[in-house]
């Protein structure tokens, strides 16, 4: 039956016994052949101490294999696959099809990620399905139907070094936490006050939820490339590139030191009470063994190793205890005179009088279109509405999702780098001026509120008619990214697996 937890799943296992495990990173890349990728599974699938390995997607913008055929492979090879879901370049329609190939092949993990955006792809060509949140909340819906025991992680960034991108992380994984996430994982990073700065967050909201903290074996040309934030979200400090280059002169090219420092960075998130580490930068089932063997003895020594792995920004970046907040900007008179406008805000009798006036209009396509062209003309000046017929400027501090590239709706995407966008490295990211806005007017918590997915038949209505006559997707008022009813799972073998 679809909705019975299936026999054995090593990572859920391990993680709901509390049990320390180990995860490896299979990169789908275009590169290497199936074949080849089957044979690095069955490799890694012989290391005990390994209860899964994420299947990548779209990993660094880049396209690969598709992560549900190389998971099968992984599978038939005694690999337990975490499947990398993104929303990129994906329909809703499309999301509900990975799911049921997931389904149909026995697939319970899901890393549930945005995605980076595609290298190359030109501003406004790349579809994003949802984001990772709504993401999250789609699997458990699944899930709580009966569907299949997805077993869900999330992903998250502590090492961000300005407030609102550091905050929002945080304030991010709590919904994703909320929306049914089972476990995280860690984005990658060198700095140890950051992984103890992640932990004490979680431990003093009581979530227990837990976190798998993230460890590559990174050489210098690598480490070259994230020190300028390539691929997105992962970041190497001047310090930490200087010292891999110089270890580099040595007679193995810095082997040596890259894998030791995999298994410090191992030892100290077991110290820390992490649940687990997560392997990449090497797939070798040899060096994978070593890394873990290391990591194993050198556990009583973590918090010396964590004064050694603590590659951070050094000029003045934040740290959630330890950096001075600044006092909030005063709030805009704007954003006052915004609240006035917003229907959620309107006064009962207000709304009862409008109702049935946008009830009439709605009747007549010509009076509907005009309420839709009048609001536009205010919004787009204003706020680079783009028409979506979903407005949830409300909730986002009067900031228009649709003006982020991949119109997320909870949060800002582990690509942001120093408060500026992902996509449009030269742009502040959209979500630096709703955290300001929000604490601001002191309202922060309130980030915390769920979003769901918008409704995208409303494209191009009024979205005060939609929302007085409910047929918008908001907090209170939500519509699922996919129709249960409407997935028709296969139950068809995809040939890798047979």
């Amino acid at each position: 039956m679809a909705g019975n937890m299936s026999a054995a799943n090593p990572l859920r296992d391990a993680l709901t016994a509390g049990r320390f495990c180990y995860m490896v990173e299979l990169v789908a890349s275009a590169s290497m052949t199936e074949e080849k990728l089957g044979e690095i599974a069955a490799g890694i699938a012989g290391i005990p101490e390994v209860v899964g390995a994420g299947i990548t997607s779209w990993a660094g913008g880049s396209a690969g294999h598709d992560p549900v055929r190389v998971a099968a492979i992984a599978k038939a090879r005694g690999l337990n696959p975490n499947v990398h879901l993104t929303c990129v370049s994906k329909t809703p329609a499309e999301v509900g099809k990975f799911l049921d190939d997931l389904i149909s092949l026995g697939l319970e993990n899901v890393f549930a990620i945005t995605g980076d955006w595609p290298k190359g792809a030109a501003l406004g060509t790349v579809p994003f399905a949802c984001d990772s949140v709504q993401l999250v909340e789609t699997l458990a819906e699944q899930r709580a139907a009966g569907r299949w025991p997805f077993y869900i992680s999330a992903a998250v960034s502590p090492f961000k070094y300005t407030e609102a991108d550091c905050a929002y992380q945080y304030l991010k994984l709590e919904k994703k936490i909320a929306a049914g996430a089972d476990f995280a994982i860690t984005q990658l990073g060198f700095d140890s006050r950051k992984q103890r700065e992640l932990k004490r967050y979680l431990d003093e909201r009581g979530l227990k939820t837990p976190v798998i903290g993230n460890v590559y074996v990174l050489p210098p040309k690598a480490a070259e490339r994230m020190s300028k934030g390539d691929p997105p979200g992962c970041w190497v400090s001047p310090e930490l590139l200087s010292k891999i280059q110089e270890e580099a002169k040595a007679e193995d090219k810095g082997l040596a030191a890259r894998l030791e420092r995999a298994a410090k960075m191992a030892a100290i998130a077991k110290g820390l009470g992490y649940a687990g580490a997560y392997i990449g930068g090497t797939h070798e089932p040899e060096r994978i063994r070593g890394i873990i063997r290391r990591a194993e003895e050198l556990a009583p020594r973590w918090e010396e190793l964590a004064e050694e792995i603590s590659y951070g920004e050094k000029k003045g970046g934040f740290y959630f205890y330890e950096s001075p907040k600044p006092a909030p900007k005063p709030r805009e008179f704007s954003q006052k005179l915004f609240d006035i406008c917003e229907p959620a805000n309107w006064p009962g009798v207000v709304r009862t009088v409008a109702t049935p006036i946008l009830r009439w209009m709605d009747h007549s396509p010509a009076l509907a279109h005009a309420v839709e062209s009048a609001e536009l003309s205010f919004k787009k000046p204003v706020f680079g509405c783009q028409a979506c017929g979903n407005c949830v400027l409300g909730l986002m501090e009067y900031v228009c999702p649709m003006t982020c590239p991949k119109n997320l709706r909870n949060g800002p995407c582990g690509g942001t780098f120093n408060g500026q966008c992902e996509v449009i490295p030269e742009k502040a990211c959209i979500w630096v001026a709703v955290y300001d806005r929000a604490q601001a007017a002191h309202r922060v918590d309130e980030l915390k509120t769920y979003i769901p997915p918008r409704n995208r038949a409303l494209e191009g209505t009024s979205s005060y008619i939609n929302y007085l006559l409910n047929k918008d997707s908001r907090p209170e008022h939500p519509q699922p990214l996919i129709s249960i009813g409407n997935l028709q799972p296969s139950h068809e073998p995809a040939e890798s697996a047979r």
